[in-house]
């Protein structure tokens, strides 16, 4: 590593701007970040648990629950940690490990929304060949792929940061480590890193995008194509929890990262990282679960088994 900065740790600005509202700030997000770990957790553990979602849609489900379990744990822990300590530091290489791992999940995630459009595009398009082509192996081996691809996608970006210098101000104007905010702090010239993101961003963004998108055509084309209006409404309902998080989480993506330079960042970017940092792992699970019938089921049936072993241990 041949860099030779002269910044061993940064500072993260949070949400300093307010310093009467940290407490209010630091209470929300506890209670965001508690919230999301037990759904998200639950549906790992309901998917583990019941033999009758080992199908292709709900092991997607569960390895995405999983992911943003991870995702969350990345950043609101030291966020609530520097809120409640009033320490906002974080060592240079501690910055860069976070985002490697956030950079690492949110690529992972691009690409696992990615392979779940795949799936209801083969369900909802070649329902006869469906389980010919989803077998258990093949879908384990598409998210192994989306895994796989999510974790190389920052490896060259963190290299290069670990070359850039750093000089002056460590304020980093964000909540957490994110590349825009830290080449703002970067000496010298830094187009190649810009540039390097940029491309690497909209790659992960377009590509998964793409595949997204030709799946909802094709399946748009066929539900319309169905005779019953009872069919396509059926058909429709499988795909709008998927549609939703899909909107909210690339809307903001696109919104933050889609820029060739740093210069452009508004103070706005800390809350619109909100809703794929925070919100979108808070109702991914209640979208999924409110809208599919054996989920629900699943959960209840969990539920009920456990009230009636509480039961028998009290009488």
């Amino acid at each position: 590593m041949s860099n030779q900065s002269s910044i061993s740790k940064f500072l993260l600005a949070g949400f300093s701007a307010c310093q009467d509202c940290q407490i209010p700030i630091f209470s929300v997000f506890l209670l965001i970040y508690i919230i999301t770990i037990l759904e998200n957790m639950s549906i790992v553990l309901l998917v583990i648990q019941d033999r009758k979602l080992w199908k292709p849609m709900y092991i997607s489900i569960g390895n995405l629950s999983f992911l943003e379990t991870g995702y969350v744990n990345v950043t609101l822990p030291n966020m609530l940690f520097n809120i409640i300590t009033g320490n906002n530091e974080i060592s240079f290489s501690g910055c860069l490990a976070q985002l490697f791992f956030f950079v690492f999940l949110c690529a992972a995630e691009c690409y696992l929304l990615a392979t779940m459009a795949y799936d209801r595009y083969i369900a909802i398009c070649m329902p006869l060949q469906y389980p010919v082509i989803m077998q258990e192996w093949y879908i384990w081996c598409l998210l192994l792929s989306s895994w796989s691809a999510g974790f190389c996608t920052p490896v060259y970006p963190i290299y290069l940061f670990y070359q850039m210098n750093f000089c002056g101000s460590n304020k980093i104007d964000h909540y957490f480590c994110d590349a825009s905010p830290l080449l703002k702090l970067a000496c010298g010239n830094i187009k190649t890193e810009e540039l390097v993101d940029f491309f690497i961003a909209a790659f992960v963004l377009l590509s998964s995008l793409l595949v997204i998108s030709i799946s909802y055509i094709c399946i748009a084309q066929t539900i319309l194509k169905m005779p019953s209006s009872n069919g396509r409404q059926k058909a429709f309902s499988t795909c709008t929890s998927h549609l939703t998080v899909v909107c909210i989480f690339y809307g903001s993506l696109c919104f933050t990262y889609m820029r060739v330079t740093p210069d452009s960042i508004s103070a706005s970017d800390k809350l619109v990282s909100v809703l794929y940092l925070v919100i979108t792992p808070l109702f991914n699970p209640i979208i999924y679960t409110l809208r599919n019938r054996d989920v629900k089921l699943s959960l209840q049936n969990v539920l009920a088994n456990h009230s009636k072993t509480l039961n028998k241990q009290f009488h």
